[in-house]
């Protein structure tokens, strides 16, 4: 896996108090590294990590190089599952190239290996890719959907700046039984609507950013049965390091912060965070 390298540039040294019950970091970019810095180590991201009681992670491959990295971690660490597929910005690019039919063929190769559990991430970005981009977008995201039912396996989605396609398009298309919004993004009305419609939606960091009340407005509407967190590592940290480099090591602090929203003790929000995890992508074991 990654060599460990020198220095790890603005990871906060200092872990949080662990958790009572084990969770799970639903989405990491084990990787990647944060502004030139190399990724931390599996290994020692795995172990620190397990210190705090993230016990489990879901590593995210979304582009060749990354789906094959993920691949080999769910291969020699017990503690990783794996999430594989195209990300929305890089479809465009791909299908530019002439290897978007190639590329896909590279996912779903991955795709079938048993311990890869979803289809992610996968969705719409309309913060980067400009309007040339959303027609090929929006077909790429409709193959990752067709993909992940045809294997059985969950879906994570990518949702940037698209909220109201993100939806048609899954509505039109028929979500798969489980599908996740990572790092969800939308307002109260959005996260009611995902809710009846029975998906899961994952809080990153961001909803302990001050400025973020409408994201936990979004929260307190949404069953713990239907909750997850993660880390989108190293992006997204939480307060009190935002800014700094993330990893899964952090999670606790968006566990805590998203008790304290939900009115709910730590163990239980931690309980039900773990049960959904399994029940969204089976056991890791």
């Amino acid at each position: 896996m990654s060599p460990q390298p020198s220095s790890h540039q603005g990871l906060p040294e200092r872990a949080p108090d662990p958790l009572p019950i084990d969770v799970v970091d639903n989405h990491v970019h084990l990787d990647i590294g944060r502004d030139g810095a190399e990724p931390l180590d599996v290994a020692e991201a795995i172990r620190r990590a397990r210190a705090v009681g993230v016990t489990r992670l879901v590593q995210v491959g979304c582009d060749l190089e990354a789906i094959d990295f993920t691949i080999e971690a769910v291969e020699r660490f017990p503690e990783v599952l794996g999430a594989v597929a195209l990300h929305p910005n890089e479809v465009p690019k791909l299908a530019a190239d002439g290897t978007l039919a190639e590329a896909y063929a590279e996912v779903e190769r991955a795709a079938t290996h048993e311990r890869v559990r979803a289809v992610g991430e996968t969705g719409l970005d309309y913060f980067r890719t400009g309007p040339d981009g959303v027609g090929i977008q929006q077909e790429g995201f409709r193959w990752h959907i067709d993909l992940a039912k045809r294997l059985g396996k969950a879906l994570q989605i990518h949702d940037r700046e698209a909220h109201e396609d993100v939806l048609r398009v899954l509505e039109e298309e028929g979500a798969p039984d489980r599908t996740v919004l990572h790092c969800f993004s939308g307002d109260l009305p959005m996260a009611r609507e995902c809710v009846e419609r029975g998906y899961y939606l994952s809080f990153a960091g961001t909803v302990t950013f001050k400025n973020a009340r409408s994201l936990r407005d979004a929260l307190t509407v949404t069953p713990l049965s239907q909750i997850l967190v993660e880390t989108d590592a190293p992006y997204l940290t939480p307060a009190p390091h935002r800014g700094a480099t993330n990893a899964s090591f952090l999670v606790p602090h968006t566990i805590r912060t998203m008790a304290g929203a939900l009115n709910v003790d730590v163990p239980t929000l931690c309980q039900a965070v773990s049960d959904n995890s399994e029940r969204v992508y089976g056991p890791w074991s």
